[in-house]
């Protein structure tokens, strides 16, 4: 069997720094959800990003889940919701008894269309919050986004789940909203093994998503409980991971980025084969670099099923959220965009471990498609 290359795995440091915090937790015996790494790891990742707080979750889908909490989402609101992700974008809507509705994505961002936006205002003047995706490490366009947004007085989350460290006009993506959210999930550009991180500016916000997190534990020496609470803190091993990533995150993006031209450079000049849009107010984290096949010969199933013969792992572009046997009976405000990417697309492996050698293997198993 040729040697295994994977899409996006977990790549701790050369250095080991994420061993020296792992360490200083068990020495100090705080393998608990709360801690000195916890504590550091929120005011790190604050201070990387510039925004006033964070607060460290379980997972990037519990940040969601705690953002539309902090923002009032409850029973029967409604949320415009990105069409074009990962379930986990809207599976917490639900939790919230709240009813989506999907927003078509554009070509140039492949995220959410603030035409489409602007569209579903119109239809639904009642709108609790916004959730835009910034997908693949592509930021949306915000600043369109931001402003409708703040022209029909709604509340806007980020999820920035696959976007740590990519800038949109020199501002991180997950600071633009009212709330943003990060995952560390294991295939993330930097892992906790799990684990996640929403983020804000509304320091009050934030210190009661700590206290929804706990629990809801209320300041009792007995244990009393006045408000509905969550077991969604991250662990204090975790968060000592987490610290060791955040110092290598600069380098994860590097590869990433010298992945996607690689590719950009051996695969672009294939007939019908157009790489992720990449714009020029947009600097991205290249988390999974992804391909559209909309005018080739060649579909999308034939590159994954040659790459899985070498023992080469690809995906799909994520499966847009009205098509999901779940989600069809909500609504969707589109043209189709969203879909024909799903149909198209493709995601490659974009491992930070990778050699040149690897690169070269898939660029000429894909290759050979096209002779």
């Amino acid at each position: 069997m040729s040697k295994r290359i994977y899409l996006s795995s977990p790549h701790m440091s050369d250095e080991g720094y994420e061993k020296a915090y792992i360490q200083e937790a068990f020495d100090t015996n705080r393998i608990a959800p709360l801690g000195k790494n916890v504590d550091e790891f929120e005011k790190e990742l604050a201070a990387m990003v510039k925004i006033k707080s964070a607060a460290a979750l379980s997972s990037g889908t519990a940040a969601i889940h705690m953002a539309l909490k902090a923002a009032g989402v409850s029973q029967g609101d409604i949320v415009f919701c990105q069409d074009l992700t990962f379930s986990a974008s809207a599976n917490p809507i639900i939790y919230q008894n709240a009813n989506p509705v999907f927003i078509d994505s554009d070509y140039q961002t492949w995220n959410m269309d603030p035409k489409k936006l602007e569209e579903a205002f119109e239809k639904y003047p009642n709108v609790k919050a916004v959730v835009v995706v910034h997908l693949y490490g592509l930021s949306a366009k915000i600043d369109e986004i931001v402003n409708l947004c703040k022209k029909h007085n709604v509340t806007l989350i980020e999820d920035a789940a696959e976007s740590l460290g990519t800038l949109y006009k020199g501002k991180h993506t997950g600071t633009f909203g009212d709330y943003g959210i990060y995952s560390f999930n294991g295939n993330k550009i930097i892992t906790t093994s799990g684990g996640g991180m929403l983020v804000s500016n509304n320091e009050e916000r934030i210190a009661k998503v700590r206290f929804w997190a706990t629990q809801s534990r209320d300041a009792a020496r007995h244990y009393q409980h006045s408000e509905l609470g969550y077991n969604y803190r991250m662990s204090n091993i975790v968060a000592g991971i987490g610290r060791g990533q955040l110092k290598v995150l600069d380098k994860r993006i590097e590869k990433k980025k010298y992945i996607f031209d690689y590719y950009r450079k051996e695969l672009g000049i294939l007939e019908g084969l157009e790489m992720m849009p990449v714009n020029d107010w947009n600097k991205p984290n290249f988390w999974l670099s992804c391909i559209l096949l909309r005018n080739s010969k060649v579909r999308p199933l034939t590159i994954i099923e040659a790459l899985e013969a070498e023992n080469i792992e690809s995906r799909p572009i994520w499966k847009p959220m009205h098509m999901q046997p779940f989600f069809e009976k909500y609504d969707y405000i589109g043209e189709g965009v969203s879909k024909e990417i799903f149909n198209n697309g493709l995601c490659l492996p974009s491992d930070t471990k990778m050699t040149d050698e690897d690169l070269k293997r898939v660029c000429d198993i894909i290759k050979r498609l096209w002779n």
